[in-house]
């Protein structure tokens, strides 16, 4: 039978850099943009009745039951969407509070699927209450992007190197 060597001497896992205030702010605006969309659809359902004015102003010719179409699929879109905003914003707050390199890209890349989300709402059928927290959701987005690359945040994101 072979006995194991004390391992004493063995590599010991670098260490990560403490979180800085940068990222520890930016996780909390993710967790905020997280609540921000529970805000958003309760928006959306209070402002449904200007929901079918906006869709009556852009199709004028729509039959009752092709607005019922139009108000059902906007439903369902917002509450698929809330689900989906909400698992994101949780996920890359936590992915990121690790100091997780791929997720700091990857919120890059959520803001800009966002702003151009938000872009195209400027032109869809959308009621002034969604659109303003459309907005707040999209700057609570940025804020957190920008405390991401912050100089500040770099080093708590960089791999350490190995010994």
């Amino acid at each position: 039978m072979y006995q194991q060597y004390p391992v004493a001497d063995a590599p010991q896992e670098p260490q990560r850099a403490q979180q800085p205030p940068s990222v520890r702010n930016a996780v909390r605006l993710m967790y905020a943009g997280a609540a921000l969309e529970v805000i958003a659809a309760i928006v959306a359902v209070l402002t449904s009745g200007s929901l079918k004015s906006a869709i009556l102003k852009n199709h004028p010719n729509y039959t009752a039951a092709q607005l019922h179409t139009a108000e059902v699929d906007r439903a369902t879109i917002v509450i698929i969407g809330t689900l989906i905003g909400i698992g994101l914003w949780i996920w890359m707050a936590q992915a990121n509070g690790r100091g997780l390199p791929w997720a700091r890209v990857l919120s890059a890349v959520f803001f800009g699927i966002s702003t151009l989300g938000l872009l195209l709402s400027l032109v869809a059928a959308r009621t002034a209450g969604t659109l303003i927290i459309g907005v707040i959701i999209w700057l609570a987005g940025l804020a957190a992007i920008v405390l991401l690359y912050s100089k500040e945040s770099g080093p708590f994101f960089a791999r350490p190197a190995p010994h």
